[in-house]
């Protein structure tokens, strides 16, 4: 007779939800656990210049917040990670659709687009240098070339894995050229590209850490190869790392949050497979908390936007422009986006 708890050791078993929350706790109580008994006592294991104690990393962010300006400078290399995405969408989705559907330019490109993404980054460095000098555009385009390189052939992948039973559907029906490609090519691959783009976020905050070591223009790689490096604290640096991913997690939450928004279609089936399975409390906490976030993110922009244009903090107060420098467009052209497609999605939803 099997055990109640069996399931925990089964090979690739589900985990059950009301144990969740429960599992993720032990977790990390666990590794707090351990990383408390080598850094504790008056001669810890594991030496403190290599290792802090958690408490002394917890400790330091109060000195990052008021001796290193923790809020503008984090501020700095998430406006660095959207602008990057934001430019390299730009140019691998037309180039990444006219390759992967047109026989010419495939024929003329493909080997390439494969051919490319075997460039070193860290090679090219010194090649944007030259062309950008050390400022952000520099960092700015450097960061969309590394997301570029690999986002093409993802296109182009994402072409050809479009199921032929949709072509034929549409070509039944007499659909042209132009018709095939709004009705199936961009909804099927936009669609499996947001997943793309999520998995990508971790490999661009690697970019971002390590050009921001150029040139003192701020972010979280400054901090982290600046003054933290230079002072030797080894505490902050820990914190710094554990900022980063903190950020890509609730990054990846938001990207969720948005893909559900946007592509809908997509969480039909699974929806519909779970049947009347009901959430465990620490998901819906989950979900209302993500939610709750973003529309208080979008309430805040709106405000700061607000008084940034008309002066109500002050005439020379501007807290966007202080927050995110000579990168606040990359802000404004996200929440555009963004309340662009919600006023777009309550005005067919009016429609209907």
């Amino acid at each position: 007779m099997k055990s109640s708890l069996s399931w925990l050791f089964e090979l690739r078993g589900e985990i059950k939800q009301r144990y969740v929350l429960v599992l993720l706790a032990i977790g990390i109580g666990s590794i707090l656990l351990v990383w408390s008994i080598l850094t504790s006592g008056t001669v810890p294991m594991v030496p403190r210049g290599i290792l802090p104690h958690p408490w002394r990393v917890l400790t330091s962010y109060k000195e990052l917040l008021h001796d290193n300006d923790l809020v503008r400078n984090t501020c700095l290399s998430y406006a660095l990670n959207l602008g990057g995405y934001l430019k390299a969408l730009l140019w691998a989705i037309p180039i990444g659709f006219l390759i992967g559907l047109i026989p010419m330019f495939r024929g003329m490109f493909l080997q390439f687009v494969n051919a490319i993404r075997f460039v070193p980054l860290t090679a090219v460095t010194s090649l944007f240098l030259v062309w950008y000098g050390i400022g952000t555009p520099m960092k700015m385009n450097f960061l969309a070339f590394g997301i570029f390189i690999y986002l093409l052939p993802t296109i182009i992948q994402r072409i050809n894995e479009v199921e032929d039973v949709y072509l034929t559907t549409v070509y039944t029906l007499g659909a042209t050229k132009w018709q095939t490609f709004v009705s199936v090519y961009w909804p099927a691959v936009l669609s499996k590209l947001s997943d793309d783009i999520r998995v990508l976020t971790a490999i661009s905050w690697t970019y971002i850490i390590v050009i921001e070591n150029i040139g003192a223009n701020g972010g979280i790689g400054f901090l982290m190869h600046g003054p933290t490096a230079r002072q030797g604290r080894v505490d902050k640096m820990f914190a710094l790392l554990i900022l980063v991913m903190i950020i890509g997690v609730v990054q990846d939450k938001f990207f969720l949050f948005l893909d559900r928004k946007l592509f809908p279609h997509k969480y039909q089936l699974k929806d519909a497979a779970k049947g009347n399975v009901e959430m465990t409390l620490f998901h819906k906490i989950v979900d209302y908390t993500i939610a709750i976030l973003f529309y208080f993110i979008l309430a805040t922009y709106v405000m700061l936007l607000a008084a940034e244009l008309f002066g109500i903090l002050g005439e020379n107060i501007k807290p966007l422009t202080y927050l995110f420098a000579d990168r606040v467009w990359v802000i404004h052209i996200v929440f555009l986006f963004i309340i662009s497609n919600f006023g777009y999605a309550i005005f067919r939803k009016d429609k209907k």
